[in-house]
C-alpha cells in the first residue's frame, strides 16, 4: 500500500494533462477514539461493491481526471495505514471537494470498523 505507486497509475492517464492537482489522503488507525478511549487495534470490514460505486461517482465530478484507492480489510494496529486515496483534477476547488466527499463516503457507506480499546 504505496500512495506513490497510485500516483504513478493517476500520472499515467490519458487526461493527465487537464489535471493541475493531485491530493492523497493516507487514513490511519489512531491511538484514541473520538471519544478519548485508548485503541489498540481495529477491525475493517469493506463493502468493495460500493467502493467502486463510490470511486465511479468522484470520477464523474466536474473537473476529476482520476481516483484512485486502495482501501484494507483486517485487524490493524495503532499507526497502521488503513486507506490511500488519490485524486487527480483541474483546480484545487474541485479536487479538495471531490477529496472531501469521497472520505465522507468512504468512512460511512464502505467501511465498517469496529474499535478494540486497550486493557
Amino acid at each position: 500500500m504505496k500512495a506513490e505507486k497510485l500516483i504513478e497509475k493517476i500520472k499515467a492517464h490519458p487526461k493527465i494533462a487537464d489535471a493541475g492537482m493531485i491530493l492523497c489522503h493516507n487514513g490511519l488507525v489512531r491511538a484514541t477514539s473520538r471519544g478519548g478511549q485508548q485503541v489498540s487495534a481495529v477491525e475493517v470490514k469493506v463493502d468493495q461493491q460500493r467502493l467502486a460505486q463510490v470511486l465511479q461517482e468522484i470520477k464523474n465530478k466536474p473537473g476529476i481526471v482520476e481516483f484512485l484507492a486502495e482501501v484494507r480489510e483486517g485487524r490493524f494496529y495503532v499507526g497502521d495505514d488503513l486507506m490511500i486515496l488519490v485524486i487527480a483534477g483541474d483546480f484545487r476547488e474541485n479536487v479538495i471537494a471531490a477529496m472531501t466527499e469521497a472520505i465522507d463516503f468512504i468512512k460511512k457507506d464502505v467501511l465498517t470498523k469496529k474499535e478494540i480499546f486497550a486493557a
